[in-house]
């Protein structure tokens, strides 16, 4: 008879499928992907536009306006901006708790007032572009 203690099997590869916890964790996780691939999308762009080259620019431009990678840029902010702002905004509350005398801000109004922030700044932002 052995005394080594029982160790629950976990599967290597799909763990986090288990719990739902686990798999907006993972999404979460996921999004270190992304950074990567714009920051060394970035980097190709700016080594691009370092040459001094008009033409390797123009060409850089027009190879983004393909299909595939205007959708892999609009699956990207889609999934990178929502999915992390409506993330970021539920941990509002607990990042930033707002006490008012001997009470603290309910989380909803701390949650609404950083949508409504978004929704003023994006609109400024849309109103700069329109007018430059």
């Amino acid at each position: 008879m052995s005394r080594k203690p029982y160790e629950r099997p976990v599967s290597k590869t799909t763990w986090y499928m288990r719990n739902g916890r686990y798999r907006k964790y993972m999404l979460r996780e996921v999004t270190c992907l992304l950074v990567g691939f714009y920051s060394f999308f970035a980097i190709c762009a700016l080594a691009i536009l370092a040459e001094g080259s008009p033409e390797a620019w123009t060409s850089f431009l027009e190879s983004q306006q393909n299909g595939f990678w205007i959708t892999v840029h609009a699956l990207a902010l889609v999934y990178y901006l929502v999915y992390m702002t409506f993330d970021w905004f539920k941990l509002a509350p607990k990042a930033m708790p707002l006490q008012l005398g001997e009470q603290k801000l309910a989380d909803g109004y701390i949650i609404v007032a950083h949508y409504v922030a978004w929704i003023v700044v994006t609109a400024i932002i849309f109103w700069l572009a329109k007018v430059f």
